[in-house]
């Protein structure tokens, strides 16, 4: 009995010593860090100790189709402590070290390094950088390996100091709208800088020794090192493939005029996601580059795209009909003290309303708003701003240009303010503000905000998810809307924009042409040309604005130098959009006497169409894809197969069809005309080529 008792008595002794241990550990903590935490950190600061932040890495930026836009790569400096290797190890192996580091970083002889390392040893310095190149992660993990580092930082002195440095793998692509950050905060009103909050992470803390002769930095990694919270990733709605299209339609417009900078900026027309925007001004290098983002920030007289306005004002005020007539005389018209004239030489004469849009006459408009609003007219203002164009978009991105249209009130109204504001002058509107308005009519009225961030995430985890918001449920009546649609339509189809008319889709849009104010003087030496509009126009998938500013030669108008940039972005966009097209074109279906223009693609499709027209068709086989011959008036099917790894013939199909077939074996298609396939580039049969470039010729 009293042996147990014996046994209990120093187990709880033993238990007492123990907690009185970890108490006495746990109170030397809380006073070396925070009783008296400020005491030591001084005292450290005295003997080159401090604590210094450890910088979190940043979030990265992705595109729609989760392709990196923008990411931060850990990349390291080679530094050595050569003081801590044992005199054994160190004397056997600089040699070896002195020879590898010479043949990687090819800068000094292996001499040089022996000495050097030698001469720090020597002076007993802690702290020496062995190359101003970096290392990425797999050279650094070689490095690691070498004689003495391959002992680690504890027993061998080597240090690899991580260093994050952003990188975009697109390289130029949308590098304005991703902008950049440099390290005090500042930069480019971009991604970048908008979300930084979201991008930043939280920075940590470490205990740093500094190193002398230097003034170095060496981390100590101690236990009492507080570790960084990474950033958030960004998640936008740009296409790279489409970004890539505008981009590169806009480089050759801008470089062909010698314009002083050009914009665009392509969106869907439900959503509001913008999936392409670019901004390219000439350098002084007479190149061109992302510079400023001119869709977002640039505020300018907008010009004839502005005339959208104004008629949905005349039209939803019940002034006037498209039927309406409108004597727009010889093309000139005085207001007051000054002549407004229209661009064509001796004018248009009577014109309907319709055509006074449709011809973008500046006499007309202004002659329709003046004669009724003329006598009120804040009554023309507020119309338009009723439906909310003119006003903030609050904007994802910081920097939004303040948009401007003047009230009646202004001090600045004048007797001639009215019918040069009715064409889009003395204003300042940017080129996404103008294109949230025709945006609007294409969205059957609902006004939407443009967004170009989607959501945020954090390892594959939804953190916030942003949606475009309205910013108006319906901008104008149906009937209003259903004229401005044909006005619109009218244009393209026989109007200032009728160069960029197409058989296949409809565009709509309106050109428009300013006059630059330079030093608070209009000039006609420079102008705004723009174009803006959706397609297609029956069913709006995008709508899209193009800007050049200050376009060289002759012809400098919207229709001439913007709207075919617009073209070829819809272009492209309806060759590789396979929603957006049927796979039986209206031509096609042109008979060859008996028989309707097929000649391949996919067989439950083609075999549906068949049976509809009523003609005979028959196959035996069980293949997807097939190809047609005619006998005794049936067609019979063929199978279309290459083999699996052979080039397909596409030839006779539709485009649909055949970028589907092309894309789903690893190629790449570019495409050119209209209608179905003639020529492929590839002959089929060849051996295919992962990531290999084939172009169809389409007629």
């Amino acid at each position: 009995m009293n042996i147990k008792k014996d046994i209990l008595l120093r187990v709880r002794i033993a238990f007492l010593g123990a907690a009185v241990f970890v108490l006495a550990i746990v109170y030397q903590m809380v006073d070396i860090q925070i009783i008296n935490g400020e005491h030591w950190r001084e005292q450290a600061r005295a003997n080159s100790l401090d604590y210094r932040t450890i910088k979190a890495t940043r979030g990265s930026i992705y595109s729609d189709g989760e392709d990196l836009l923008a990411t931060s790569l850990p990349f390291y400096r080679l530094a050595f402590d050569p003081s801590v290797a044992h005199d054994t190890t160190f004397t056997s192996k600089l040699d070896s070290l002195s020879h590898l580091l010479s043949a990687f970083f090819r800068d000094h002889s292996s001499d040089y390094y022996q000495k050097k390392i030698s001469e720090a040893r020597q002076a007993k310095k802690r702290y020496l950088v062995l190359s101003k190149e970096d290392l990425d992660y797999q050279e650094k993990e070689q490095v690691a390996q070498w004689p003495i580092f391959r002992l680690g930082q504890m027993k061998g002195g080597v240090i690899f100091e991580k260093v994050d440095k952003r990188h975009n793998p697109f390289e130029s692509l949308a590098v304005r709208t991703i902008g950049n950050l440099t390290p005090e905060k500042s930069g480019s009103h971009g991604i970048e800088k908008s979300f930084d909050h979201f991008l930043a992470g939280q920075d940590g803390e470490g205990l740093f020794q500094k190193m002398t002769g230097n003034g170095n930095w060496r981390p100590i990694n101690a236990s009492s090192d507080i570790r960084p919270v990474n950033g958030y990733d960004v998640h936008t709605t740009i296409d790279v493939n489409l970004q890539d299209v505008a981009e590169s339609a806009l480089l050759r417009a801008v470089s062909n005029l010698n314009a002083a900078y050009g914009t665009v900026v392509l969106m869907e027309v439900k959503t509001g996601e913008i999936k392409a925007i670019s901004n390219l001004k000439r350098t002084s290098k007479g190149t061109y580059a992302e510079n400023l983002n001119f869709a977002v920030a640039e505020n300018n007289d907008p010009g004839s795209t502005f005339k959208l306005a104004s008629m949905l004002a005349l039209l939803e005020a019940g002034k006037v009909e498209l039927t309406d007539s409108v004597d727009t005389g010889k093309g000139a018209l005085k207001f007051s003290d000054r002549t407004m004239r229209d661009h064509k030489t001796g004018g248009y004469g009577m014109l309907t309303v319709e055509d006074v849009f449709v011809k973008s006459s500046n006499v007309g408009t202004a002659k329709l708003v003046d004669e009724h609003f003329g006598d009120t007219p804040q009554e023309y203002v507020d119309i338009i701003k009723n439906t909310g164009f003119g006003k903030p978009l609050d904007f994802q991105l910081i920097g939004e240009g303040v948009p401007y249209i003047k009230d009646a009130d202004d001090k600045s109204w004048s007797n001639v303010t009215l019918p040069w504001m009715s064409i889009g002058y003395e204003m300042q509107l940017t080129p996404l503000q103008t294109l949230t308005l025709y945006n609007a009519v294409a969205n059957d009225g609902k006004m939407i905000q443009p967004i170009l961030v989607k959501s945020i995430k954090r390892g594959g985890k939804t953190i916030e998810t942003f949606e475009s918001k309205v910013l108006n449920k319906k901008i104008a009546s149906d009937k209003t809307l259903a004229g401005l649609r044909k006005m619109l339509e009218g244009v393209v189809e026989r109007g200032t924009a009728k160069n960029i008319k197409n058989d296949v889709y409809k565009i709509a849009g309106k050109t428009g042409t300013a006059q630059k104010l330079i030093n608070g003087r209009y000039t006609w030496q420079k102008y705004y040309a723009s174009f803006a509009g959706y397609f297609p126009s029956e069913e709006p998938l995008y709508s899209c604005i193009v800007v050049i500013d200050s376009p060289d030669g002759m012809n400098r108008f919207g229709g001439d130098v913007s709207a075919p940039v617009f073209k070829e972005i819809a272009d492209m966009i309806y060759a590789k959009n396979l929603d957006i097209h049927d796979s039986f074109e209206p031509n096609l279906l042109a008979s060859e006497g008996k028989f309707p223009v097929i000649r391949a693609g996919n067989f439950q499709e083609l075999n549906e169409l068949c049976n509809q027209l009523g003609i005979s068709n028959h196959f035996n086989g069980q293949a997807e894809w097939v190809r047609s011959t005619v006998s005794n008036n049936a067609i019979i099917w063929k199978e279309n197969h290459d083999g699996e790894d052979l080039v397909p013939n596409v030839k006779g199909m539709s485009l649909r069809d055949a970028i589907y077939i092309l894309e789903n074996i690893g190629l790449k298609v570019s495409v050119t005309g209209s209608g179905r396939v003639e020529k492929q580039s590839v002959p089929a049969g060849r051996r295919i080529t992962q990531g290999a470039r084939i172009k169809i010729e389409l007629g």
